[in-house]
């Protein structure tokens, strides 16, 4: 998981699962608990599924 995208494209990192945002990457403050609760959901889910994914060379999973 990662916040800026064009970093670890340059790093070669094979598998990339774009984050929220630099100072908070897996939530954001702004939201009520239970809809900042989902969302953290929804990207460890989305980064899971990523790493039993195969891939050849860099993805983006959006």
């Amino acid at each position: 998981m990662c916040t800026v995208v064009p970093i670890s494209l340059t790093v070669g990192a094979n598998r990339i699962v774009p984050a929220v945002a630099i100072p908070h990457p897996l939530g954001n403050p702004e939201l009520p608990c239970d809809e900042e609760k989902l969302l953290r959901r929804a990207l460890v889910e989305k980064a899971l599924k990523a790493l039993q994914t195969e891939v050849e060379g860099q993805t983006i999973f959006e």
